[in-house]
């Protein structure tokens, strides 16, 4: 039977400054940013998507800006650090370019025989790029940085628990997750294993709870490729325990949520239609795209959101 979860879909942070976020991830990391809408559950506050040219699942970071936010907290029950994937030859690059823009990074570290350098981002967002020879999809070169360095997509994402043991029995079981290999205090699983589909869990039995706010992981969401394979996946989860949300309308993607056993909140999303269904592919991010519902309060929301501009070009 064929995988109903084939990886990572997107990942959701809080953040703080909307222009100062979208002023490093496309940028400093030199992500395309492909929507630029708002979140559906809170109208006066902007939902920003960065991904690959396209937005395809597996390469998008999403944040929900709050201007003035306070900063959270790392700990467990979290998603604390989200990985994207470099090329195996770039590293030297990143290491230079981070410490041009005044970004601290760790030296390089060695984890499942791959380099890996960590930082966080302005809001305090915990931040990996894996260097690997295993990725072949194309990250975003319409922007500052070259095909060769570019950002391809997520590598993967490490959960700060407590205990594994249900959250591996949800992976395993019920998500087409399988247990790859431990190093360290750090157990990694994948559907394919990998880059865009890996997952780690690191331990942490005695840590404090994390505080979500700016700088921290919303949700994490996984991919499944349509709207059928999307209800079978909520039937098992329902069926075996778990309260999940009925199907969101999220007009790039359906949606279900909800908490796997250590307190991160999961999100399953489809992989159709993609955010091409209300802008041309050469001006994606461009203009501010609201939902149906929302156009007849398009004045009010516009007021009610910061100005924001890309300046791509100023980042070299």
């Amino acid at each position: 039977m064929a995988a109903l979860i084939t990886g990572i879909h997107h990942i959701t942070a809080i953040a703080g400054n909307p222009q100062a976020n979208i002023d490093f991830y496309t940028g400093v990391l030199g992500l395309r940013m492909v929507k630029k809408t708002i979140n559906f559950d809170a109208p006066d506050v902007y939902h920003l998507y960065f991904g690959d040219e396209l937005g395809n699942p597996g390469t998008v970071f999403t944040t929900f800006p709050f201007d003035g936010a306070r900063k959270g907290t790392k700990g467990t029950g979290e998603l604390t650090y989200t990985a994207f994937s470099i090329p195996e030859s770039s590293l030297s690059f990143w290491i230079d370019r981070l410490a041009k823009y005044n970004i601290p990074a760790s030296t390089p570290l060695s984890r499942f025989e791959e380099k890996v350098i960590r930082f966080e981002d302005h809001d305090g967002m915990g931040i990996e790029l894996i260097a690997n020879s295993q990725d072949n999809r194309t990250g975003w070169t319409g922007g500052n940085i070259s095909g060769e360095n570019a950002i391809k997509g997520f590598y993967g994402a490490t959960l700060n628990l407590k205990s594994k043991e249900l959250t591996e029995k949800l992976l395993t079981e019920f998500m087409d997750y399988k247990f790859i290999a431990e190093e360290n205090g750090r157990y990694r699983y994948g559907t394919a294993g990998k880059p865009g589909d890996i997952i780690d869990i690191v331990l942490d039995k005695n840590g404090r709870q994390g505080v979500q706010s700016a700088g921290t992981v919303h949700h994490i969401a996984f991919r499944t490729a349509n709207e059928s394979t999307q209800l079978e996946i909520q039937k098992i989860l329902i069926n075996n325990g778990f309260h999940v949300t009925e199907v969101k309308d999220r007009n790039y993607f359906k949606s279900i949520y909800f908490r796997e056993p250590g307190g991160v909140l999961f999100e399953i999303a489809t992989d159709e239609p993609g955010f091409a269904i209300d802008e041309d592919e050469a001006h994606l991010g461009e203009a501010l795209k609201l939902p149906d519902w929302a156009e007849a309060q398009r004045d009010k929301i516009e007021s009610r959101l910061a100005k924001v501009t890309l300046n791509v070009n100023d980042y070299e």
